[in-house]
C-alpha cells in the first residue's frame, strides 16, 4: 500500500464518519431531509470507496526508477522554482511597503 492510497482510505473513513454523525445530529434535531441528505452522501461515499478498492488491485502500481541524472535535474528544477517564488514574494513585500508609505504621506491638497 502506498502512502497515497493510505490517505484516500483515511479520507473515505472520515467522510463516512462525518456523514453518520451528521445524520444522527439531523435526526436528533428533527430534520428528516437533512438526515436523508447525509444518508445519501454516506451511501455514495461507501459505493465510491468499494468501487475504488475493487479496481485498485488490477492496476499495476510501481515506483518509478529514476537515475541520478534525473534526480539531480528534478532537484535543480525545484531549487529554481523556489528561487522564483522567493523573488515574487520580495516584489510583493516591496510593493506593499511602497503602498503603505504612500498612504502615510498623502500628497498636499490644492486650495482653490
Amino acid at each position: 500500500m502506498t502512502p497515497r492510497s493510505g490517505l484516500w482510505r483515511v479520507g473515505a473513513a472520515l467522510f463516512v464518519i462525518i456523514n453518520v454523525a451528521g445524520a444522527g445530529y439531523a435526526i436528533a434535531m428533527g430534520e428528516p431531509m437533512h438526515a436523508f441528505t447525509h444518508a445519501v452522501l454516506m451511501a455514495l461515499g461507501l459505493g465510491a470507496y468499494i468501487t475504488w478498492r475493487a479496481v485498485q488491485p488490477r492496476r499495476g502500481y510501481s515506483t518509478p526508477n529514476l537515475s541520478n541524472e534525473q534526480i539531480d535535474y528534478l532537484q535543480q528544477s525545484v531549487d529554481a522554482l523556489a528561487l522564483e517564488v522567493e523573488r515574487i514574494g520580495e516584489a510583493q513585500r516591496f510593493r506593499d511597503k511602497q503602498r503603505l508609505e504612500r498612504s502615510d504621506n498623502p500628497p498636499p491638497r490644492k486650495e482653490q
